[in-house]
């Protein structure tokens, strides 16, 4: 009896080691990650990032928090700008956009219209001081949206002031917006128009245009340009019938015919 009893003992202890690995893990000894949970918040914006964000490559951290609090590197921008790769730098700015406006649009892979207003004063400056500096001020948002108040934020005058129209070749006048990327600029010579570059795109409208330009960031830019624009003298715009100069004809750009295909 003694020795089934200390059998019985034996075999249950073995038993009980035997399970306890894989029945009662301690919890505080493994790391969260090893246990992946889609649905909670760290591992939906790990996803997010590593996926929709191309630009961590550039990065030194792997693990951000926040797309909004956590500084984003803008080498990889001031690289292409500074090799005058105005192509890559396009795509790169795109990228950037998506990222400061936050998890959401991180997400889906693009902006909604509505996010421009989480994208740091600080961080949109920073993109535009880039594309000005390699550019010798003829690129960036600041420059568009001078170009665009000069045109009286009509979209269609801005449009073919900054080459994202072009005139087709019919009698009547007409203006269709060229196709992305093939026939648009990616070099700077005197022929680019000025403000050519950065794109953005206008598929679904141009309210995510008009939440750019008319971000905080751009109003002590704007001011700076009138001054030196006071000192230059001059303008572009003909005060006597509103039309752009550069354009045939003296008709304004009401009477013009525009194909509404926006296609970048």
């Amino acid at each position: 009896m003694a020795t089934n009893s200390l059998h019985h003992h034996h075999h249950l202890h073995h038993c009980l080691l035997k399970r306890h690995p894989s029945d009662t893990p301690p919890p505080s000894t493994l790391p969260s990650t090893l246990f992946p949970k889609p649905t909670t918040t760290t591992t939906t914006l790990s996803t997010s990032t590593t996926t929709c964000f191309s630009v961590s490559s550039s990065t030194t951290s792997a693990t951000p928090t926040s797309t909004t609090s956590q500084p984003i590197s803008f080498d990889l921008l001031q690289q292409h700008l500074s090799a005058q790769d105005f192509r890559q730098a396009d795509e790169e700015t795109r990228r950037l956009v998506i990222a400061l406006a936050g998890e959401a649009a991180l997400k889906r892979g693009y902006v909604f219209f509505s996010e421009v207003q989480f994208i740091s004063e600080a961080d949109l400056k920073a993109i535009d001081d880039l594309w000005r500096q390699y550019s010798d001020n003829r690129f960036g948002y600041s420059v568009q949206r001078r170009i665009w108040e000069k045109a009286d934020r009509d979209f269609s005058k801005f449009f073919i002031k900054v080459g994202w129209m072009k005139k087709l070749d019919t009698e009547m006048e007409q203006y269709n917006y060229r196709s992305f990327p093939t026939e648009f600029i990616w070099e700077l010579n005197k022929d680019t128009p000025e403000g050519h570059l950065p794109l953005t795109n206008a598929l679904r409208g141009t309210q995510l245009l008009n939440r750019i330009l008319t971000h905080p960031t751009f109003e002590n830019v704007e001011e700076e340009d009138k001054q030196q624009e006071d000192n230059v003298g001059g303008g572009d715009k003909n005060s006597e019938n509103g039309v752009v100069k550069g354009l045939s004809g003296s008709n304004p750009l009401s009477n013009k015919v525009f194909k509404p295909d926006y296609s970048f």
